[in-house]
């Protein structure tokens, strides 16, 4: 369900993206060609083309978002029945990365689909794009591998000998 509404909310979006007027230099100002940089550049039906990306992204944005925030209730919930202080310490723990991870993801979406960007520089769209496109991937498997307890040893055992050398210096 979740390839099919998404194929079917992208062809809408060519659809109305085919019928924009391109007028002046055809150059994107920024890192991939995505939709809210595309229709700065154009000349006509803009205001349409805002209109039906901001009612597109409520389904495919919100409806993620609720289900997550249903499920992290359940979580907490289940975690608070934990009879044991330590138990419950290391379920925070666990799922506290993952969280925090989710909700730069959705925040920085937020804020570039559906947030008004009137106020909203060329440069910080850059930068929330990198955030949920570059920044969340590439944090993800370093937030999951600091689990490891090995990976955790061999991190401390560089940082002892790299402040080792800095001390000696």
């Amino acid at each position: 369900m979740c390839w099919v509404l998404s194929f079917f909310f992208s062809f809408i979006e060519t659809l109305f993206i085919s019928n924009l007027t391109f007028c002046g230099p055809n150059i994107i100002d920024h890192f991939f060609c995505d939709l809210v940089p595309l229709m700065k550049i154009a000349c006509s039906g803009v205001y349409t083309m805002e209109l039906v990306n901001y009612i597109l992204s409520f389904p495919l944005l919100l409806s993620p978002i609720t289900i997550i925030i249903i499920s992290y209730t359940n979580i907490i919930v289940t975690i608070l029945r934990f009879q044991s202080r330590i138990s419950r310490q290391k379920a925070f723990s666990t799922c506290s990365s993952h969280l925090i991870v989710v909700i730069i993801f959705y925040v920085t979406l937020l804020s570039v689909y559906i947030f008004p960007t009137g106020g909203q520089t060329l440069n910080t769209s850059k930068l929330l794009s990198l955030l949920y496109t570059v920044f969340t991937p590439f944090i993800n498997p370093i937030i999951y591998s600091l689990r490891n307890k090995e990976i955790k040893k061999s991190l401390q055992e560089i940082f002892n000998k790299y402040c080792i050398c800095c001390y000696i210096l």
